[in-house]
């Protein structure tokens, strides 16, 4: 009902100029298509704490007047805690546990003969009549037969994660993990290259409604980021990030212990691991307020535009970030820090709301496909419309936020427990109503035994083969 009143008031502007169901015409006129447009942002590795406001150090001002504005989905989860396979999940709406795309390091698209054929949101957009825009990191990975360039109607430039640095500006093993605060000029960054681009986009006009989706690789490492937002915490005392406790693996399972630790790669000369880490925090705030900046560049742009008031602009990241909690800095765990996203939806009347119910990535493509009016895909979609959630935000939501990480590897988010369940049967339960962190693992509690059966029902019965990729708590890119 919400996007029929939005079609309905648009229609009665541009009838006399479009039929039903056309999209009128906007070149030499200010008129706005008929039909809803598509703002999809992607942020690489960002975590709730700015979104949260669970770390005051962290600034993303952007980001925080988009909430005001937004529906903000506190408990919206990732399908996959990486890279390759949350995006593979939510731009082709089929859960990682039926594709089996559950890794980095392997190309889902060509390995599967179904996911090969799978028609993607952009893909859908484009057969609606829309105009579709892309650039930045978009799938992590080539798709098969060159259909990124099929199915964006713009030159995509995608650029890349840099720029690198030198050893000098080593914190850690690899080129992944220099601290530099860059000097160079803004456009050496993917990132402000394609905002520059989007911006131009967002200035023309357009006689078809349109998808863009702006890919951001930051705050993802290399921690390069321009000297001006490093400059941004100076002065600022780091600290470790609220849910840290140092023996926070001693209750968790053999399987749990080895998705994480990952924080011995922290290491320079002269300088303790924990002055190491806080080096590191630093960097992953400025990165993230980097991030932030170039995203207010587009938001700002869309709404100086003729289609402020008819865009539904969406902002998720692919994955959360543990920046230390758990004893473990990047992602690929079944832990909160991993699996819950920053997930706003700014709907044209920029309405804020803060909901409780356990959306997920999966979700948005269906979401689209109902609220746009488009006719859908050939293939079943794993995830569930929102739009209910749009016309009454208090709608029950019977349905848990599912995150995988292997056959076998199962997240299970409810709006106050968390189970995880790993393939030898070993379980981990926590209550989120004592306080937000998982630092008590209660699965042995036998008066949750009631609980912890209705959350199992959510887990697959069957697991697709994996697809292949880096083993379950090997470091990830």
């Amino acid at each position: 009902m919400v996007r029929m009143l939005h079609v309905y008031r648009f229609l009665i502007l541009i009838l006399p100029i479009a039929g039903c169901g056309s999209p009128a015409k906007t070149s030499g006129s200010s008129a706005p298509p008929a039909r809803l447009n598509v703002l999809f942002i992607v942020v690489d590795d960002m975590n709730t704490l700015g979104v949260k406001k669970e770390y005051p150090q962290l600034q993303i001002p952007a980001i925080s007047k988009l909430m005001e504005e937004s529906y903000y989905f506190k408990n919206g989860t990732c399908a996959a805690p990486v890279c390759n396979p949350s995006r593979t999940a939510f731009f082709s709406g089929r859960s990682p546990h039926n594709t089996g795309s559950y890794f980095n390091g392997i190309n889902p698209w060509l390995l599967s003969p179904s996911l090969a054929v799978t028609e993607v949101m952009p893909e859908t957009f484009q057969k609606n009549g829309y105009i579709t825009s892309g650039g930045g990191k978009i799938f992590h990975v080539l798709p098969n037969e060159g259909r990124e360039k099929k199915m964006f109607d713009n030159a995509i430039f995608k650029g890349n994660y840099g720029p690198f640095s030198d050893k000098a500006h080593n914190f850690g093993r690899g080129r992944w993990n220099v601290i530099h605060p860059w000097t160079g000029p803004d456009t050496d960054f993917t990132d402000v290259m394609n905002a520059d681009r989007l911006v131009e986009f967002l200035s023309q006009p357009h006689d078809k409604p349109f998808f863009a989706y702006f890919g951001l690789y930051r705050p993802h490492s290399p921690y390069t980021a321009p000297k001006r937002f490093y400059d941004i915490y100076k002065d600022v005392k780091f600290t470790p990030p609220p849910g840290f406790k140092e023996n926070d693996l001693e209750d968790v399972p053999a399987w749990g212990k080895q998705l994480a630790g990952n924080m011995d790669f922290m290491q320079r000369e002269r300088m303790t691991k924990e002055e190491v880490w806080m080096e590191f925090m630093r960097a992953y705030c400025a990165n993230s307020s980097f991030a932030d900046w170039n995203l207010s560049r587009v938001i700002d742009a869309l709404d100086k535009s003729h289609y402020a008031n008819n865009t539904l602009v969406i902002l998720i990241s692919d994955n959360g970030f543990h920046t230390g909690v758990k004893n473990h800095w990047p992602k690929g765990t079944l832990w909160d820090a991993s699996d819950v996203i920053p997930f706003l939806i700014r709907l044209p009347e920029k309405k804020k709301m803060v909901l409780p119910q356990t959306v997920n990535t999966i979700d948005i493509y269906p979401t689209l496909i109902e609220y746009c009016g488009l006719k859908a895909p050939a293939h079943s979609l794993d995830g569930k419309s929102m739009v209910p959630l749009f016309q009454n935000p208090t709608t029950t939501w019977a349905r848990y936020g599912m995150t995988f990480y292997g056959e076998g590897f199962t997240g299970v988010l409810g709006e106050r427990y968390r189970y995880i369940q790993y393939p030898d049967g070993t379980e981990e339960l926590y209550d989120h109503k004592p306080g937000p962190y998982e630092l008590k693992n209660i699965a042995t509690d036998p008066s949750l035994a009631a609980l912890k059966t209705e959350m199992k029902k959510s887990i697959p019965s069957t697991f697709a083969k994996s697809l292949g990729g880096k083993s379950v708590g090997q470091p990830e890119e």
